[in-house]
């Protein structure tokens, strides 16, 4: 060890291992322990040395504040406990705060159709993923819930839109149907059906009467195509 070394082990000594009379009543040991590490023991005691909170702005603030002092809406604060039992509190209170919203919601929630969008094979293993991409949006305007999604396997050209009506006892048009891209941006009819297929990587609405997709080009070779189109609803 260097006399540097040394010299910062013997000022810690000295700066927190010192005899503290004023300590002398309490459970364990009759010195300062090292200031972080109680901060981090799972116990429910008080700390053996509290932190000064004298000049901290924050705590001056919310004593010079009149509306804030007894706000609900901040957590208390305990100046004489470890983190990990103000993590156990704050924990306790988010869990009494979500479980009457879970109570409600979970209750109103119910099957309003049932749609079958593919079968697989009772037999296999390990279930494919085949859905992919569900994106979800809600036009106010006109009350409907729209799902974007795509099918793996043998459909990767076409994307799926979901609508249903926010009034599950209405129903609409069209309900669900699917948009091909193929090979729709060929620039003439001579070129093969094959040489530009696209699948979609991507989709979002971009407002109520738009969709923007992303599509790579399906060939394999380098250089694959990517394009953003955006689809009018209609």
């Amino acid at each position: 060890m260097t006399q540097k070394d040394i010299t910062f082990v013997a000022d810690f000594l000295t700066e927190h291992f010192n005899e503290a009379p004023d300590l002398y009543n309490r459970k364990g040991k009759y010195f300062n322990v090292e200031r972080v590490g109680q901060y981090l023991k799972d116990e429910d005691d008080d700390l053996v040395s509290p932190p000064n909170t004298e000049g901290n702005q924050w705590f001056n603030f919310l004593k010079d504040s009149t509306h804030l002092k007894e706000s609900p809406l901040l957590f208390p604060y305990y100046p004489e406990k470890s983190l990990h039992f103000v993590k156990r509190q704050m924990e306790g209170i988010i869990d009494q705060c979500l479980q009457k919203p879970a109570d409600v919601i979970g209750k109103s929630v119910h099957q309003a159709v049932c749609i079958s969008l593919y079968k697989i094979s009772q037999s296999e293993d390990s279930t494919p993923q085949l859905f992919k991409l569900p994106f979800l949006w809600n036009d106010k305007t006109s009350n409907l819930h729209y799902v974007l999604f795509t099918m793996l396997e043998n459909s990767i050209s076409k994307i799926h839109i979901l609508r249903r009506h926010t009034d599950t006892s209405r129903s609409v048009s069209n309900g669900i149907l699917a948009v091909e891209f193929g090979n729709f941006l060929n620039s003439s009819i001579n070129e093969s059906s094959d040489s530009r297929c696209y699948s979609c990587l991507d989709a979002h609405f971009y407002d109520d009467e738009t969709i923007t997709v992303v599509l790579k080009e399906s060939v394999q070779q380098e250089g694959k195509e990517r394009v953003l189109a955006q689809l009018p609803l209609s």
